[in-house]
């Protein structure tokens, strides 16, 4: 069956991942929380991925209840929105559910926050969550190769990192700093992200008047003050030909992140000659409901099939 065709079928089983974002907040709307699914669903709620700074950080764990012994599925994380200063994994335990129901095992992760922890520490801690699921895929029925990460705003931020940095030549540059209590030695890398309305470049000076102050927060002093950081924190910056395919969503009257910023990951996409696509939202603003919202569940579902599931 095409592919398509095959996640229409399957859509009513996928969750509507945002309803309404506000400037500062990632939870969707909880009246359209409700989630079916295809299959049963095992959900391991606050496991501990790491340990630092004696903060203890977590995740929720969903998978496929019933599978063979050997199964290995497809991975997705979650990460969450909220400016790097809020927010809660637990906004995302019916999505990860939803895709558990679709034959993926998903998470949604805890990171730490602004102004406390700044920039690169989130970096830090959803890479740490990576390899601890890369670590622990047979616990989880995870097959290691195969993972993809998804986010909303700041979360979508994080997931766009996780795709374009994790190689031999650009680690380094955002993980050199924080200390955990059981270093895991393992890729963070992901092949397939899917970033909704998440900044890519912050050098490219158009950071609007609402998002100012958020990104000096997370970054820790204007761009004069601290360019390294602004560059080191752009995912546009990092990619290279080896980087996993990108989904961007964007709204073109996103008042936090413009769209030239998901152009700006297009054309380095180009350049490298990555594969995905961007898709504008015309009089969008920082997420969006009804129609749209289907599609854009449709379409993510529908990218992280075509490069995660097995081609036979």
């Amino acid at each position: 069956m095409p592919l398509l065709s095959r996640n229409r079928l399957g859509m009513s089983a996928f969750i509507a991942l945002v309803m309404v974002w506000q400037a500062d907040s990632g939870a969707a709307d909880p009246e359209n929380a409700a989630a079916k699914v295809t299959t049963k669903v095992t959900l391991d709620l606050d496991v501990t991925y790491g340990i630092v700074d004696s903060i203890p950080l977590t995740t929720d764990i969903a998978r496929p209840t019933f599978r063979k012994a050997d199964a290995e599925s497809p991975f997705i994380v979650v990460i969450h929105g909220g400016a790097w200063r809020q927010g809660d994994k637990s906004n995302h335990r019916n999505e990860i559910r939803a895709f558990a129901g679709q034959g993926y095992v998903a998470a949604s992760v805890a990171y730490r926050f602004v102004p406390t922890h700044r920039f690169p520490s989130q970096v830090h801690d959803v890479k740490q969550a990576i390899r601890f699921l890369r670590k622990n895929a047979a616990t989880y029925g995870i097959d290691p190769d195969r993972l993809g990460a998804m986010g909303f705003s700041a979360g979508g931020h994080l997931a766009m990192l996780l795709g374009t940095t994790g190689g031999e030549n650009d680690d380094g540059l955002i993980e050199k700093a924080d200390q955990w209590s059981e270093p895991i030695d393992q890729s963070s890398k992901v092949q397939a992200v899917v970033s909704y309305f998440g900044p890519t470049d912050f050098t490219q000076g158009n950071i609007p008047p609402a998002a100012s102050h958020l990104v000096s927060d997370f970054l820790g002093g204007k761009f004069d003050d601290v360019p390294d950081a602004y560059r080191d924190a752009s995912p546009a910056l990092y990619v290279d030909s080896t980087d996993a395919p990108v989904l961007l969503f964007q709204g073109t009257r996103d008042p936090l992140v413009p769209y030239q910023q998901a152009v700006k990951m297009a054309d380095a996409m180009t350049r490298s000659n990555v594969d995905g696509r961007i898709e504008l939202l015309v009089n969008a603003s920082h997420g969006w409901g009804g129609q749209r919202r289907e599609h854009t569940n449709e379409e993510t579902l529908q990218f992280f099939d075509l490069h995660l599931r097995k081609k036979h």
